[in-house]
């Protein structure tokens, strides 16, 4: 096949999207339920398409304002073009799409999931599951079609001279980073946006509905509740589509461009199989994925819907390990070379093959810790039910406790890989670690989405008055789902620290600079503040929940005092306040953290130079990993403490269920950690990647005024530094004689 390989891929893309759209029509096929069923279904979907509509207006006034900035800078260096405006236009749409797409049938497969638990718990994971397989196989089909085309239509713009480790390579990768900064940008967006609609009503819910008023988040009289099931789709399904679509592009192009500094000759891929590898992975993880939903089923009510579910994962990243193997030995040689400059570290492809599994490893190892810190009748949850015992205040405490201890497993793992994946391949083999570890995000995806479907077909059923056994079941796949949703964000933000670290690597590859010294005042003054942006994004991602849910709760007070006959039943709320509230507070407070996440990278990079520019990211990729992992397990933790509630918990001998003291200080609990789960914490991902994707497009920029910068260096001034250069080496030299 040759080089004509890279032909295939998007047609690995194109079969997800067509087992896609048949998934999508089975859901449709399936009965929706009576007729107040899909009215309260109808309120969730055109809730959403109003957010999705208001929010895509403010989008496509930004993307288009990028887009003429990225044109202007692509015409200032020799190494981009102005085409790179349209790989991020092309980005950003997908991006988008994909979000749009699991939003869409989201909102379809929530009433039929109802429906199909009215029958058995199986037929109600097949609905909800198939539901989320809609979603993985389009953010990853989407994916791979959109980079792998537009590497070809690249490749031949730019490549001229068939050299795979050349200038115009440089240049065709450099365009292509528009794609993965488009869709990224839009993430972030969609993440915050979503995340802060669906907390704010969520709030608003609990506090006024569950607390004060005595009733179930979902009960049809609680007038939060068509709005927070509407925010379970625009967070968890829509933002989380555009999110992971961000993180597969991201990991993909990582790998490609510090592909482009490994040499490997005598390949069948005219020295290009470095670059094309990962993308050959990512679709063979589509095909892979859509084999292991077939392992996803269960006979009867008592089997274990998480056993389904790891069975579905498992199969498709054995398949996945065990075709890496054969794929590296056909596309690459024996022995390949990573240059950068003077650095010449020679690479096995069997080594390559072992940084795959070792990245599978961890991002299953990640997975394991994660469900364990948040999973029901675990003891981190168990350990913040008993200090509900003793009130509001030390359930906080103890989830507060258990998020910050999560974090030294998955750091441990995390570190144990880039190290192994390091040793094993240099920086190369650290990228294709992080490839491996997203091959099977379509799998990942859909595990993940199918809980909010699972969450939103629980609160048709409670609004719809269903019989009991029917509430349990879809609290069965609820439970489940908040576990999968922990997960999800653990693989996440396992998937960026790795990515990060690969796009560091190609940024400073693409910057210029030999190392980044740390001992530099500029540096070290830049790690510090980097290390500050997580804190300060997470603060204004809290702090617009906190406003919006503010208003919330205004609102259904008011509602309940002026509208009478809510409690009685006799009266129907005023939902779509309760719906503009979250859609308006959003989309306001959305801007801020997607600022400073575009920002700050770029004014340190021209302020300060491409060395100060690399310790904030390295600030922001410590720091980002720390603070997600502490938020998605702390307010996963806190969520099931909540949920062990409603089957009953022994506290001190005693048996407390809802509506009980303590479960009203899990309640508490569970209101502070939803903003960590669910609007800063998983954004925390993005934030890292972001930063680094936008160092990476403007690295030949800084890069070139660092040079004329240096050029206008009185020339006494430039002796000094090549005199203390020289006495720092030959004091280098001594030390290493001695």
């Amino acid at each position: 096949m040759g080089s004509e390989l890279m032909y295939y891929i998007p047609l690995m893309g194109v079969i997800g999207l067509l087992v896609m759209v048949g998934k999508a029509l089975w859901v449709n096929k399936q009965d929706a339920g009576d007729a107040n069923m899909q009215e309260l279904a109808g309120y969730i979907a055109s809730g959403a398409i109003a957010f999705l509509k208001a929010e895509w207006k403010v989008l496509g006034v930004f993307a288009a304002i990028a887009a003429v900035l990225l044109a202007w800078s692509g015409t200032l260096v020799e190494h981009s073009d102005w085409v790179i405006a349209i790989a991020f236009l092309i980005g950003a749409f997908f991006s988008a799409f994909a979000g749009w797409i699991g939003m869409s049938i989201a909102t379809k497969a929530n009433v039929r999931t109802t429906q199909a638990a009215r029958t058995s718990l199986a037929q109600a994971l097949k609905v909800s599951f198939n539901g989320g397989t809609v979603m993985g196989l389009g953010v990853a089909g989407l994916a791979v079609i959109g980079l792998s085309s537009l590497f070809i239509v690249f490749l031949h713009m730019y490549v001229t001279d068939g050299n795979a480790n050349g200038e115009q390579m440089m240049q065709c990768l450099e365009v292509l980073a528009g794609f993965s900064l488009g869709a990224e940008s839009i993430a972030l967006f969609a993440r915050v946006g979503g995340g802060i609609y669906t907390k704010a009503a969520d709030v608003g819910a609990d506090l006024v509905g569950k607390v004060e008023a005595g009733i179930p988040e979902d009960d049809a009289r609680n007038p939060a509740t068509i709005a927070d099931n509407v925010g379970d789709n625009v967070g968890d399904v829509a933002g989380m589509g555009a999110d992971l679509f961000g993180s597969y592009v991201a990991t993909m192009l990582a790998t490609m461009v510090l592909g482009r500094e490994v040499i490997a000759k005598g390949d069948a891929f005219n020295g290009l199989s470095p670059i094309l590898l990962p993308m050959v992975i990512a679709g063979l993880g589509i095909l892979f994925s859509i084999i292991g939903t077939f392992f996803v089923r269960i006979n009867k009510d008592s089997d274990s819907v998480m056993a389904a579910l790891n069975k579905g994962n498992w199969g498709a990243m054995v398949l996945t390990a065990v075709s890496s193997y054969f794929v590296i030995q056909w596309m690459l040689p024996a022995d390949l070379e990573f240059v950068r400059g003077d650095v010449h570290l020679m690479i096995s492809s069997m080594n390559v093959f072992w940084a795959i599994i070792l990245g599978l490893v961890v991002g299953t190892l990640m997975s394991m810790v994660t469900e364990y810190y948040t999973s029901m009748g675990r003891r981190p949850v168990d350990s913040i039910v008993q200090k509900s015992g003793t009130g509001h205040g030390t359930n906080v405490i103890g989830g507060l406790a258990m998020g910050m201890e999560s974090t030294v497993l998955p750091i441990l793992i995390l570190a144990a890989g880039i190290y192994g994946a390091f040793h094993l391949a240099g920086l190369y083999g650290v990228a294709i670690a992080a490839a491996g570890m997203m091959a099977t995000t379509a799998m990942q995806l859909a595990i993940d989405a199918f809980g909010p479907i699972a969450d939103n077909a629980g609160g048709i059923a409670e609004m719809s008055h269903l019989p009991k056994e029917v509430r349990e079941r879809t609290d069965n796949l609820d439970a489940v789902g908040n576990t999968t949703a922990a997960t999800g964000k653990g693989f996440a933000i396992a998937s960026a620290a790795l990515t990060a670290l690969a796009l560091f690597a190609a940024y400073v590859g693409l910057a210029g600079i030999t190392g980044i010294d740390i001992y530099k005042a500029d540096v070290l003054a830049m790690l510090f503040v980097g290390g500050m942006i997580p804190f300060f994004f997470s603060s204004l991602a809290i702090s617009a929940v906190g406003k919006a849910a503010m208003d919330m709760v205004k609102e259904v007070r008011r509602q309940f005092r002026e509208i009478p006959g809510i409690m009685e039943g006799t009266a129907k709320p005023e939902y779509e306040k309760c719906v503009a509230i979250s859609t308006k507070a959003s989309i306001r407070e959305m801007i801020a953290p997607g600022a400073l996440a575009l920002l700050s990278p770029v004014i340190v990079g021209f302020a300060f130079g491409p060395e100060a520019l690399g310790g904030l990211l390295a600030g922001i990729t410590v720091s980002g990993v720390l603070m997600g992992m502490f938020q998605n397990n702390a307010g996963g933790a806190w969520d099931n403490a909540k949920k062990s509630f409603e089957k009953g918990v022994m506290i001190d001998g005693v048996e407390y269920k809802k509506g009980s003291e303590p479960h009203k200080a899990a309640v508490t609990g569970d209101t502070v950690g939803d903003p960590f789960k669910d609007t800063s914490g998983p954004s925390m991902n993005i934030l890292i990647k972001l930063t680094s994707i936008v160092a990476l497009i403007i690295a030949p920029h800084i890069n070139k005024s660092t040079v004329h910068a240096a050029q206008d260096i009185p020339a006494h001034v430039q002796q000094v530094e090549v005199t203390r250069d020289a006495a720092t080496q030959a004091a280098a030299v001594e030390v290493n004689v001695q």
